[in-house]
Parts: C-alpha cells; sequence; structure tokens
C-alpha cells in the first residue's frame, strides 16, 4: 500500500513538470550566479544592462520622450490593475510571440502589422554577431523564418523567470482599427495571399454571403470589409479556434497585463520609438530602423472609409471586442464610428 502511494506521488511529479509555469519573481538563485548558469551578462559601455539603463534614467529629471514613456506604463498598471481581477500563470503558448536577443538582454513581443517585419530584421542584425548588416538587406520573407529568432517558448522554465525579470522588455502597438483595416487589405485583397484566401477566405464568404457565387466559394479571393467583421464578431468564430494572429487583440497576444512591458512603443511615433530602443540598448551605430516609404499606408481615412458601411450595431460590438487595446495603449475612440 505504502509502495502505491509512493509510486502514485512520483507519477504526480513527473506529471507536474511536463507542465510549464511561471513564477515571474521566484528564484532561488541570486542574479550573479544566474548570470554565470545562463550565461547572459550583457552590459553596456557604462556596465549597465538595458534595462538597468532605462531605470536609472526615470530616477533623473525625465526628457520629454523618457517621460512619455513613463506615462505609458503608468496607464498600462493602471487599466490592468482596474480592469484585471485574475492574474493566471503563463503557459508556454504565450510566449511564442516573445523573440529574445541574448546577446543585448533584450525582449520583444511582436504585432503582426505593426512594422514586426522591420523590427524582425533588427533583431536578427541584433542577434546575428556580424552575419547581418543591414536590416533591408535581409528579404521579409526571411524575416519571418521561425529558426531565424528564438522565442521565449524555447527556453527552460528558470531561463525564462531570469529573462523576463532582467531584460528590457518592449511592444510595439497600433491604432486598433487601423491595424484590422491594415491586416484586411493585406490578406484579402492581395492576389498572392491565396492562402489565406483558401483558409480564411471561403468559410467567411460560405457563412456571411448570401448566394455566393460557385468561384467566391472556391477561391474565397473576394471577401468584402463587412464579411470580414461579421467573421470576427461570429461566437462560433472563437469558438472553433483563435483569432489569426494577424487581427488578434494585441493583450491577447503579449499579455500585457502578466509580462511588465518596459517600453510600449507606438506605430504613430515609430521612428523614435525605434531609436530610443536602440539606444538603451547600446546598439551600435550603424544599427538603424528601416524607414517606411509606402505611400499606401492604412491611416485613419482610409480606415474611416472602410467604416462606411459598418451599422453603428456593428460598429459598437466591433468596438467592445478591441475595447482592452483601445484602454490599455491609450487609444481614443475614432471620430468616425457612429455610436456615440
Amino acid at each position: 500500500m505504502r509502495k502505491s502511494r509512493v509510486c502514485r506521488m512520483v507519477l504526480a511529479t513527473c506529471l507536474g513538470s511536463l507542465l510549464l509555469v511561471l513564477f515571474y519573481f521566484q528564484s532561488s538563485l541570486n542574479p550573479a550566479a544566474e548570470d554565470r548558469i545562463l550565461k547572459t551578462s550583457w552590459h553596456d559601455k557604462s556596465g549597465q544592462s538595458p534595462l538597468q539603463t532605462l531605470y536609472d534614467i526615470d530616477r533623473f529629471e525625465l526628457s520629454s520622450l523618457q517621460a512619455t514613456h513613463q506615462q505609458r506604463r503608468d496607464l498600462l498598471s493602471r487599466v490592468c490593475n482596474r480592469y484585471t481581477r485574475k492574474r493566471r500563470l503563463l503557459t508556454s503558448d504565450d510566449l511564442r510571440h516573445l523573440v529574445v536577443d541574448d546577446v543585448h538582454s533584450l525582449l520583444y513581443c511582436y504585432v503582426p502589422k505593426v512594422a514586426c517585419t522591420n523590427w524582425k530584421r533588427v533583431m536578427m542584425v541584433l542577434t546575428g554577431r556580424g552575419k547581418y548588416q543591414d536590416p533591408l538587406h535581409i528579404p521579409a520573407n526571411e524575416a519571418h523564418v521561425s529558426s531565424n529568432l528564438r522565442t521565449l517558448a524555447e527556453y527552460s522554465t528558470p531561463e525564462i523567470n531570469y529573462r523576463l525579470r532582467n531584460y528590457l522588455k518592449f511592444i510595439f502597438v497600433r491604432e486598433p482599427f487601423e491595424r484590422l483595416v491594415s491586416a484586411y487589405r493585406n490578406k484579402f485583397t492581395r492576389n498572392y495571399n491565396t492562402a489565406f484566401h483558401k483558409r480564411y477566405g471561403t468559410k467567411i464568404i460560405q457563412r456571411h454571403r448570401q448566394d455566393p457565387s460557385e468561384e467566391a466559394m472556391e477561391r474565397g479571393h473576394d471577401v468584402r470589409f463587412e464579411e470580414f467583421v461579421y467573421y470576427l464578431l461570429d461566437p462560433q468564430t472563437q469558438h472553433e479556434e483563435p483569432f489569426n494572429e494577424h487581427w488578434e487583440r494585441v493583450h491577447s497576444l503579449c499579455h500585457p497585463c502578466i509580462i511588465h512591458y518596459d517600453v510600449v512603443g507606438k506605430y504613430e511615433t515609430l521612428a523614435e520609438d525605434a531609436n530610443y530602443i536602440l539606444r538603451l540598448v547600446g546598439a551600435d551605430a550603424g544599427v538603424k530602423f528601416p524607414s517606411s516609404s509606402k505611400t499606401t499606408r492604412t491611416n485613419d481615412d482610409m480606415t474611416a472609409k472602410f467604416f462606411q458601411n459598418i451599422s453603428p450595431f456593428y460598429q459598437r460590438r466591433l468596438f467592445n471586442l478591441y475595447k482592452m487595446d483601445y484602454l490599455l495603449f491609450n487609444y481614443s475612440l475614432p471620430s468616425y464610428l457612429r455610436i456615440r
């Protein structure tokens, strides 16, 4: 009987070890021991890590840029405290969007349609130890090859805990509906995105178009924006599977109420926020964030046109779906919405 009980205890222990449960602040190692064991001791010329550099700056009189980032952190904390009743534990799936730079002690949570291709290019330069020199010389498709960058999900639990506590963590966000329209334009109005047309377009047309043609049912190539909205709001959609990352809410991709982000960059101030982060990590002077020259970028005026055919009822429901992103990152209710 006693032997059976011991066997059950051993089995339970083994099963428990298979579950990734991250205790954000718990560790039996002191920082120096962790540095030796985990072999991550990047410091800039002043002997500080990027995280130390950021918060040492905050002890003194802030520049306007530093004050802006302090305000973004404070707002994020207040909104999380107000709307998050119970904080759950992180799982491996929660960490798949966190790109790791062990060279510069950096964690970046990538959000599709928020300059993530260029940020992945920059991360490849930062982590490449000289293999890559110029982010713009890296093809876009290569930047999205998973083996080119490591994510936090690939590390052991002690390594994850260490990086969450000691690395500079940053995220870039964008006005939620502008990002949503950008995702729709890219995935459903471009002829080359046949995989998305097949995967999502055929389903959207089948469910949300009356009397669709056989060609539309087969190809899924001409999804209208209002049909895309109906698909997002359809309870069956979220019941079947999580949203695709291109239109998933930022708070569901990067978990800002569980993971404490040190820098919240914005698409609207992309250049200055990117340079701010590169200065914090002590990147070489030759590492520049690529500037965008696209004139067809989705902006507020273009987004407003897409919402002209969406009724106030569905506008309200869609806003409620993305409301937490609006609150967490200080975006105002768009003026073109008819839900006031």
